[in-house]
């Protein structure tokens, strides 16, 4: 067996702790910048050798990874004994079930458990080890003769908690990725032809995803269904608790059922779901080419009706938000478009959008006085156009003041010059 390199500071040599967690902070610096797995673990590994070698007697490593219980030899490091990548070690290994039990361990050859036939072939006598990535991964580290015990797994310890973070960020951004491309496919990608009326929508996120959702269902030939959901909360769980909803409720619908006992179903699944802490306002409805309009709201911001002649009506028959009480029960409401009418629905993100100004901490909401304004303002022209009008409006009030909540808004429009729904 060749000889064991000696570190450059013998062991028992007081150790510059400072320096040393100077050369930790610039480890745990590195593998931050890291911008995948394996160069992540390439990195720490690389640092790790490279830069902790006099201080903690590290002469090498070797990194291991999990295929079904074994670990298998993907590459070695620095002085460490080369072998051919693809050496298999049994998860039931002793050193190894103890390291998964601790997540970093210093270890001899001869300690029990270990084989001495296997430490030979790696040629090693004394060594330490980290698991990252759960049990994806295992990085051994060769160690000289005498090493400090503590100062080495005080120091594999920092850069495993760093190696871990560079890990669970990269799984975050998939994740989120992933999300963004669901909550994409959600989102309706063309506003719905559905003559006699005019419909259009638009949802803006806080953060890249959002809780809003709205969407528009096909229930028959002469029936549209329209949904607007609002999840408390914003980014990322609240993105996926969208999914739910949007999931929940097409199952429902495509199953046929009646529209209240639809909405107490979705209202079971919510509460039953892994994301309890959450609430959902939701308001649904199906318009009929006829304009009969029948709706479930849960909880949330009453949808205005505003009449050809001027009347406002606020949709807000229903039953509470979906979530928290596994029994709620649900009304249903009605109203009838007539040519000329409108009717918006929209997220709280809209009407409590705050204005800042100096000395003012808490700021002046929207209101669905504005609101009414600019539908009033705008009212005759496009779907398309009163959603546009809205958020532009939003925009001006709030200024510079940054968005606190999503916003969505949908507008359904009868344009006047028709003179009734198509024939039944």
């Amino acid at each position: 067996m060749r000889r064991a390199p000696q570190a450059e500071t013998p062991p028992g040599t007081k150790i510059d702790h400072r320096e040393l967690m100077k050369k930790v902070e610039r480890a745990v610096a590195a593998i931050a910048r890291a911008d995948d797995v394996k160069t992540t673990i390439r990195t720490a590994i690389e640092h790790v050798v490279g830069s902790f070698g006099d201080e903690l007697g590290i002469s090498g490593g070797r990194l291991y990874e999990r295929e079904g219980e074994e670990y298998v030899l993907r590459a070695t490091f620095g002085n460490a004994r080369w072998i051919s990548p693809g050496l298999r070690i049994d998860r039931a290994y002793p050193p190894i079930l103890r390291l998964l039990d601790e997540s970093v361990v210093f270890l001899r050859a001869g300690d029990a458990g270990a084989d001495a036939a296997l430490e030979d072939q790696l040629g090693v006598s004394e060594f330490a080890a980290i698991a990252v990535g759960g049990e994806r991964f295992l990085i051994a580290f060769d160690l000289v003769p005498g090493s400090d015990r503590d100062h080495v797994l005080f120091s594999l310890g920092i850069v495993r908690h760093a190696v871990n973070q560079a890990l669970q960020r990269e799984q975050f951004a998939d994740l989120l990725r992933q999300v963004r491309e669901i909550q994409a496919s959600i989102l309706p990608r063309q506003m719905p032809c559905f003559p006699p009326f005019d419909i259009s929508g638009k949802s803006c996120a806080l953060e890249s995803v959002g809780g809003d959702l709205f969407d528009f269902i096909p229930v028959s030939d002469k029936i549209l269904g329209l949904v607007v959901a609002d999840v408390t909360g914003h980014g990322l769980p609240a993105a996926l608790q969208v999914r739910d909803i949007y999931t929940g409720l097409r199952m429902g619908l495509a199953r046929d059922f009646k529209i209240v006992r639809t909405i107490e179903r979705l209202n079971r699944i919510i509460h039953e779901s892994t994301l309890t802490s959450r609430f959902v306002s939701l308001f649904y409805c199906e318009l009929e080419r006829t304009g009969n309009l029948l709706y479930v709201n849960a909880g949330h911001p009453p949808p205005i009706h505003l009449a050809a002649s001027g009347g406002v009506t606020y949709l807000d028959q229903g039953g509470p938000v979906l979530g928290p009480l596994p029994d709620a029960t649900y009304d249903r409401g009605f109203v009838q478009m007539q040519p000329g009418d409108l009717m918006v629905a929209f997220t709280d993100g809209v009407t409590e959008a705050r204005r800042l100004r100096a000395g003012d901490r808490e700021g002046e909401e929207f209101g669905v006085g504005r609101l009414l304004a600019v539908l009033n303002e705008h009212r005759g022209q496009s779907a398309e156009r009163l959603v546009d009008a809205i958020q532009q409006s939003l925009e001006a009030w709030c200024g510079p003041t940054p968005p606190q909540d999503d916003r969505t808004v949908v507008v359904v429009t009868y344009p006047a010059g028709d003179p009734g729904g198509a024939p039944g």
